[in-house]
């Protein structure tokens, strides 16, 4: 049984990889992309599409995960030419894969079903599922270590089907509340059909995390460490409508996830759960963000700006947390009567507007409440000067994860003097978009807030990648493979934080060096704070 932390946290994100990874590799496996790629050692993204006749640019952000496993090689030219060349894992990886079908029929299975209940059809193929893996479905162990690592990485990625969405689903219903993590109980508690949910819980008692005696379940330390982190596997199994259209995407129609037959808004996303895995993995950086608002708003008050614009405000939670902030630790706060504090919440989606609203109006917060489009910030200002007599230039700037999400637009102008050095791999319906126009495209969206931004500052949570040969070197303490899969495949375009600051150095947008922060703190950085100003 695994109890180092570290050990734990490795699983996580091992468990990570593998909801990204299984579809992926099953839907190229069964297209006879990975035999020919045996065959031909080396081949050129642009012929392997033609080949098989698959969409070039979902083709690329399915290789490129193989390739953040360590599964491929992925060399990305400064022409955006890709070429994929298999390595030394790469046959031994493959003969594995056939071990990914039963997770992958039971997530197409699945997607009947409502996505956080345990329902009786999909709970029977997952209980197989249970057995063949308690038998480590039956491998024999390589003494060969390089074989033996790959064998027990495969079956990791196996383990994250069978827990990553049964924690979510425990903990979006109430398995991890203090009664539950703290008491012993039985099964009939928790759920209406017990029979089924004692399956459940055996399994992960096989794994360490439940201690069982007459029929009482209690969690051990192991399974209080997952507890705590529920939320951590959220965002990832939030995509599962996603990965359970990858060979579709990839060979198929590449707009399948933008049919909503229904009227549903999002039919890629499981966004109540989205946000519900969100919410725990921001708070650290939260933490970050509260260091630079309290700095900000203790300096004179002809230094500060006169509020503070939230893009994608969603339900208000941010908003509301960053005035109660500067209310109760600044000087700003102790002030607000002959300096009030101007704060906008602004989201393209109608219904995030309603909720904020109301969520605003309840914390006895005033605040304006607008839509706006991430992609015109001259139509927010002309909005916010002629409704309400403010300049958006006055105001600090903030978002969270939003500047990756932008509406993609062809770029208008081609830079002929930057070089490209990311190693992204980007879609637009299933159109290969290369690095340098993403680049491009990216460099013109902060031209135009740069204007808006220079004098206060754009505060920035932002996602990014890593070159996928970090990635594979890196196995266990990264979610970028995870990342890479869900943007990828849902046409978001995450850069390199080393390109990011870069292109907006260019539109004139400079980092502070004071309050920049990365997480981690090292080659795998997968999430940047950022102040950007118009001081270099």
């Amino acid at each position: 049984m695994i109890t180092n932390k570290n050990d734990l946290r490795s699983t996580i994100f091992k468990h990570l990889d593998g909801l990204a990874t299984a579809p992926v590799a099953a839907a190229l496996r069964k297209k006879d992309v990975l035999h020919f790629l045996l065959e031909s050692k080396s081949v050129r993204l642009d012929e392997l599409a033609i080949q098989f006749k698959a969409n070039k640019g979902y083709l690329n952000v399915a290789l490129r995960v193989l390739s953040s496993q360590g599964f491929l090689d992925y060399e990305v030219q400064t022409n955006g030419d890709v070429t994929i060349k298999c390595n030394a894992k790469s046959e031994a990886a493959f003969s594995l894969f056939p071990l990914y079908d039963d997770v992958v029929e039971l997530l197409h299975f699945s997607t009947q079903f409502h996505p956080r209940l345990f329902e009786e059809e999909p709970f029977h193929k997952l209980n197989a599922i249970f057995e063949k893996y308690k038998v480590n479905y039956g491998i024999t162990f390589s003494e060969d270590q390089n074989i033996s690592e790959i064998q027990h990485q495969i079956l990791k990625h196996i383990e994250g089907y069978l827990v990553g969405p049964t924690i979510v689903r425990l903990g979006m219903n109430g398995m991890f509340h203090k009664y539950f993590m703290e008491l012993s109980f039985r099964p009939e508690e928790f759920h209406k059909s017990p029979e089924l949910f004692i399956k459940i819980l055996n399994f992960l008692t096989y794994l360490g995390w439940f201690k069982e005696k007459n029929g009482n379940y209690q969690f051990t330390e192991t399974g209080l460490f997952f507890a705590k982190r529920a939320a951590s596997y959220g965002v990832t199994v939030s995509y599962l409508p996603t990965f359970a259209k990858i060979e579709e995407l990839i060979f198929g129609n590449p707009s399948i996830l933008r049919m909503q037959p229904d009227g549903s808004d999002e039919i890629h996303v499981d966004r109540e759960m989205n946000v519900w895995g969100s919410g725990g993995a921001h708070e650290t950086y939260f933490k970050v963000v509260d260091e630079i608002l309290i700095q900000m708003f203790n300096l004179p008050i002809e230094q500060q700006p006169k509020g503070i614009l939230d893009m994608g405000c969603g339900n208000g939670a941010f908003l509301q947390h960053i005035f109660e902030v500067i209310d109760r630790q600044t000087l700003r706060g102790k002030m607000l009567d002959e300096y009030p504090l101007f704060l906008v919440g602004v989201d393209y989606n109608q219904a995030a507007l309603k909720v904020t609203r109301a969520n605003l109006i309840k914390a006895d917060i005033w605040a304006k409440v607008i839509w706006g489009d991430i992609g015109r910030p001259d139509m927010l200002a002309q909005d916010l000067r002629d409704n309400y007599e403010i300049a958006l230039e006055d105001l600090l700037n903030v978002r969270t994860f939003l500047d990756h999400n932008r509406i993609w637009e062809n770029p208008k102008y081609e830079s002929k003097d930057r070089v490209s050095n990311s190693t992204g791999a980007f879609a637009h319906r299933g159109i290969q978009i290369n690095t340098k126009q993403v680049e491009d495209n990216l460099l013109e969206h902060l031209l135009k807030w740069s204007p808006f931004v220079s004098k206060y500052g754009l505060l920035l949570i932002e996602l990014h990648t890593i070159d996928p040969a970090v990635a594979a070197r890196n196995i266990g303490k990264t979610a970028a493979t995870a990342y890479d899969a869900t943007h990828g495949f849902s046409d978001q375009y995450i850069v390199e934080i080393e390109v990011f600051n870069k292109i907006a150095a260019e539109a004139g947008l400079f980092p502070d060096p004071t309050y920049f922060r990365k997480f981690p703190d090292s080659e795998i950085a997968t999430v940047s704070i950022n102040l950007l100003t118009g001081k270099s």
